[in-house]
């Protein structure tokens, strides 16, 4: 009898189970997309707000509304926020472009039926040469309008933004507000500790030995501080020639109080850097005045309503913008109070 045990079968090896259904990361694309499209619109619609608001800060008619008044006498009013500077990195962010700053202004000084203007400057500055091509409109259309120009300061008119002011007839501020800070400043950044550690060297091929002033990858020597610092002194000499004119105040009396400091609106006034504390409504009130018109001021605010909303927006993200990180690198002569850091 044969009792060998028939051949065992190898155990069966389970089958994989189903695979479950796979994430849809499409669906999280899409919440991550309206997630953006939400976060976009709530910054629109705080934006639209505020640009409301900032055009109601005093009593206005629309300028396209302009052409169907008959009245006789306005005042104009245009605004001067942020860094000045004639870049497109300043204009990606909310700093306002030169060229269309001045239209405006001729616009509005050129009509007839507009005998003042009032100029509304919240700036810390900007560079040298967009400073001064403000400065020297200004003083030009007053010349040949013979229109009296007032300056009114909100939060801060310091260094170049008191520079433009300087050329109006009159300046108003709160007592608050900040202003001064007379002088200027050519920053200079250097990286070369930086590229030692992560092992990168520049060998700059130059036609002279200054033509790299200025570089952050290396170090400045004793006779190009010394050339860098003629060059401010001379910018700083037409500044205060500019304010001197400007303001009717003799240099000895000047050159005292524009060392870069700043003063609040209620000092400036003691030392007569300023004319008159006091509000927009002050401001347009003065303008009426100087300009003769007899009845109450009625403003007439020309703006590009989508410039105001980019620099609503612009806001949200000054300090962030790869325009402001490239500044790092390339130094400039700026008429710019450092206190702000260049923001609005």
């Amino acid at each position: 009898m044969d009792n060998a045990l028939p051949p065992e079968t190898p155990p069966s090896t389970p089958s994989p189970a189903p695979p479950g259904p796979a994430p849809d990361r499409r669906l999280f694309q899409r919440l991550t997309v309206l997630s953006i499209i939400a976060l976009f619109a709530g910054s629109l619609a705080v934006a639209v707000i505020g640009l409301r608001q900032k055009t109601e800060s005093v009593p206005s008619m629309d300028a396209s509304k302009l052409l169907l008044s008959r009245r006789p006498n306005l005042v104009g009013v245009v605004s001067l926020r942020g860094p000045i500077y004639d870049s497109d990195e300043s204009r990606m962010f909310g700093a306002p472009r030169i060229e269309a700053w001045v239209r405006r202004f001729k616009r509005l000084i050129e009509k007839e039926n507009v005998k003042a203007i009032v100029i509304e400057i919240n700036s810390p500055g900007g560079s040298v040469g967009a400073v001064q091509e403000i400065f020297s409109q200004v003083k030009k259309m007053r010349s040949k309008t013979e229109k009296p120009v007032i300056a009114y300061v909100g939060d801060v008119a310091a260094s170049g933004g008191y520079y433009v002011a300087s050329a109006c007839d009159k300046i108003v501020v709160h007592p608050g507000s900040l202003t001064g800070s007379i002088g200027v400043i050519f920053s200079v950044s250097n990286f070369t500790e930086l590229m030692k550690k992560v092992g990168v060297q520049m060998t700059p091929i130059k036609s002279g030995k200054h033509k790299d002033i200025g570089s952050p990858t290396r170090n400045m020597t004793d006779e190009e501080r010394k050339l860098l610092q003629d060059v401010i002194d001379d910018a700083y000499g037409q500044f205060l020639s500019a304010v001197s004119e400007g303001r009717n105040m003799p240099l000895e009396q000047l050159r005292p109080l524009a060392d870069g400091r700043i003063f609040t609106g209620a000092q400036a006034r003691k030392l007569g850097l300023v004319d008159v504390l006091g509000d927009s409504e002050d401001a347009l009130n003065l303008a009426a005045e100087l300009a003769g018109m007899q009845d109450a001021p009625q403003a007439i605010r020309d703006s590009d309503p989508w410039q105001g909303l980019i620099e609503i927006l612009g806001s949200a993200f000054k300090g962030h913008s790869l325009g402001s990180l490239s500044g790092l690198s390339r130094p400039r002569l700026e008429y710019m109070w450092g206190g702000l850091g260049g923001a609005e």
